[in-house]
């Protein structure tokens, strides 16, 4: 037993924690738990806990159901007293084949074979996300979507109706042990933003999974409904997930290099490259859902052109200024098409991917846009540069042609996740909605 199972085995007992959860999650980005008592802890470190994987959606099939929850000791965290004031304590799990190799089903040990494949070329990915999402009076899709306020960005005034839920939330979140960086209100009536400290990728995808539970929780305590959906409401923005990305090597930040104009080093301009020319590929996985391109349309400040730019926000990759003296550390670039409905174990696996091949490949990166994208009478003129995929369908079809999206998923996920989305595809286009209705059947 190493020192990291005995650590949560003795704070286990200190603590005097009733549960432990073991988490895991489906292809989709599901959270799966698995609550045992504690005595059970030291088997399931040796031993794991097994379950029927083919009971979940993109796992086994039934002739190779079982698989093993594995707790990774390093994910532990205390959570909040449970009604009753008993402590209960989470893990999150590697899925392991009753032989003990990685399930080429699980999310977690996908990201952690891409994340090695960097290791290996001396490279650590570090990730900070901006979540958006909005809270609703109610989760009945019968009776539409109700905001709580009518603020905007930045607003702190009594329009902000939901300041008291979220600052609750970033107190569930602190005690959990994510840390917080920003918090406030976004553009949309009763839309939020949470921004994430930077960490290493797979400690963030951890936590991009616990912090959507406890955004759900805490607003259900309160009698409203949070939710991660892309595009709720038409006529407003919808919710990204912008995640700020840097590789490290050892202590150094690889993408800074004070002698070059943008303050980018080879590397990082080739992990740009790449991630500009493989993002058509990777978008069905960073952006899953049919609604997910209901937010990627021109007007509403979310990028469409595949396009790069210093401090330009209107450009699918942008280049923050960092702050006076914290270049060598704060140098980074920040992917604004993700969206917060995503498996961000997935996700960040692909965008790897895409920027590990552009170093890799020595890609050359292309000409900074130096307009607004966003306004539409400039994008209207702009001929020269590729779009992202506009629909899902559109999206699955540059994933399948994809063979690096392929090798960073697996032949396991890929194929599953194919299947599932092109099954979502044709039951949306055999859905007759609201708009077709309203502008169909009196006149035709």
């Amino acid at each position: 037993m190493d020192s990291r199972q005995s650590y949560v085995l003795r704070t286990v007992e200190e603590r005097k924690v009733r549960l432990a959860r073991l988490w895991f999650c489906d292809v989709l980005g599901h959270l799966k738990s698995v609550a045992i008592s504690p005595v059970e802890l030291d088997t399931a470190f040796d031993e794991g806990v097994q379950f029927d994987g083919s009971a979940i959606d993109g796992f086994s099939r039934v002739q190779e159901s079982d698989v093993l929850a594995v707790p990774d000791a390093s994910s532990f965290q205390l959570m909040r007293w449970d009604e009753g004031g008993e402590m209960s304590a989470r893990m999150f799990c590697d899925l392991v084949n009753l032989d003990g190799s990685p399930f080429e089903g699980d999310p977690r040990q996908v990201l952690r074979r891409n994340l090695n494949r960097a290791r290996d070329a001396g490279f650590e990915l570090m990730c900070a996300p901006e979540v958006e999402f909005f809270y609703f009076r109610s989760d009945d899709p019968r009776s539409g979507p109700t905001p709580l306020d009518q603020a905007s960005y930045f607003d702190l005034t009594t329009f902000d109706a939901s300041s008291d839920i979220r600052r609750e939330t970033i107190q569930r979140l602190e005690a959990t042990g994510i840390p917080v960086e920003y918090s406030f209100h976004e553009d949309a009536p009763s839309q939020h933003e949470i921004d994430l400290r930077y960490t290493d990728a797979l400690t963030m995808a951890d936590n991009l999974m616990t912090l959507r539970l406890i955004v759900r929780e805490v607003a259900l305590a309160h009698g409203v409904h949070a939710t991660f959906m892309p595009k709720p409401m038409a006529g407003v923005q919808g919710s990204g997930m912008h995640t700020h990305l840097s590789l490290f090597a050892g202590e150094t930040n690889a993408f800074y290099d004070p002698e070059h104009p943008s303050g980018l080093s080879t590397t990082a301009q080739q992990f740009v490259a790449g991630l500009l020319h493989h993002s058509p590929e990777i978008t069905a996985v960073t952006n899953q859902l049919v609604n997910s391109y209901k937010r990627l349309v021109s007007g509403f400040e979310a990028p469409v052109h595949v396009s790069w730019a210093r401090n330009n926000r209107s450009a699918l990759v942008r280049v923050p200024i960092a702050k006076r003296g914290k270049e060598p550390v704060a140098t980074r670039i920040e992917y604004r098409a993700i969206d917060p409905a995503c498996n961000p174990y997935l996700a960040f696996s692909v965008i790897l991917a895409a920027g590990l091949a552009g170093i890799e490949g020595g890609y050359e990166l292309p000409p900074e846009a130096t307009t607004n994208l966003f306004d539409p009478a400039v994008s209207a003129t702009i001929d020269n540069t590729e779009l992202l995929p506009a629909s899902l369908a559109e999206a699955l079809d540059r994933m399948e042609q994809s063979t690096l999206v392929r090798e960073a998923l697996g032949e396991h996920i890929f194929e599953w996740f194919l299947r599932n989305k092109r099954a979502e595809w044709a039951e949306y286009k055999a859905h007759v909605s609201q708009f077709e209705l309203d502008r169909y059947l009196s006149r035709w």
